[in-house]
């Protein structure tokens, strides 16, 4: 009640861009027969690094990409999604449960480097696993464009591989997308947007997490949800998505 005993109007609360995202992203993907899976922050290099085939060397092992973890030597915040890949398809082996596997995991990563306007030290990443015997590339095309039709409703949509390099894919390919018709958002439209990096999984991948790589093949795909997020709502800073700024968050 207030002061003068009338009913104070109910505030209700808001969901952040990011969980309201995520949830129509786990609903998109349920319809095409991928569950949820997940896995820790703090992360090994093996799982982070070694098993997804980053050589030792790799520029993303530097302290200028990576937060490592002073107290606990071998780990990091991770970097990536991708860990869970293979603490997935490792667990499912144990398990004695063989492929197809098809997985989604919306997950924080941490990088160590400068925020602006469309970096920050802590994002949002949605990763992408298929494994089976006939897993092709074209299949990755195809679910990441059904994808694409379903969250942007009412848009065609254009979906166009671009050569690439990632260590944990052979293949590899950025994917860029573009939205045309009426209903694409007008900032959007007709423009090809760079998304994410995707491709085949590499056979050493498969090896090390336990599957038979002359038997199963599978695709995987990673994408930033907060420029996701950025692109769908026309928010125009990455920094206000950790920002804990009700302003921001009341308009969702």
């Amino acid at each position: 009640m207030s002061q003068g005993g009338s009913p104070r109007a109910e505030s209700r609360g808001h969901l952040h861009p990011l969980t309201s995202l995520i949830r129509e992203v786990r609903a998109i993907f349920a319809t095409m027969g991928f569950s949820l899976a997940e896995g820790p922050l703090l992360e090994s290099e093996w799982y982070n690094f070694d098993a997804l085939n980053v050589p030792k060397d790799h520029p993303a092992r530097d302290m200028q990409d990576t937060f490592f973890i002073q107290d606990t030597p071998g780990y990091v915040l991770r970097t990536h999604t991708s860990p869970v890949q293979i603490r997935y398809m490792e667990e499912m082996m144990k398990q004695g449960v063989p492929p197809p596997y098809r997985i989604i995991v919306p997950g924080h990563a941490f990088r160590n480097e400068a925020t602006d306007m469309t970096h920050e030290a802590e994002f949002t990443q949605l990763e992408g696993l298929a494994v089976g015997k006939d897993i092709t590339l074209a299949g990755l095309k195809g679910t990441l464009e059904q994808f694409f039709k379903e969250l942007f409703k009412g848009a065609a949509v254009e979906v166009r591989f671009r050569p690439s390099f990632f260590p944990f894919t052979e293949p590899s390919v950025e994917v860029d997308m573009r939205l045309t018709g009426a209903k694409a958002p007008e900032k959007l439209r007709d423009k090809w947007i760079e998304l994410m990096g995707a491709g085949m999984v590499h056979p050493q991948v498969l090896k090390n997490a336990g599957v038979d790589q002359a038997k199963y093949r599978g695709f995987a795909f990673g994408m930033g949800l907060d420029r996701l997020a950025m692109l769908r709502w026309g928010i125009d800073d990455i920094r206000l998505m950790h920002s804990g700024d009700l302003r921001f968050i009341s308009q969702f």
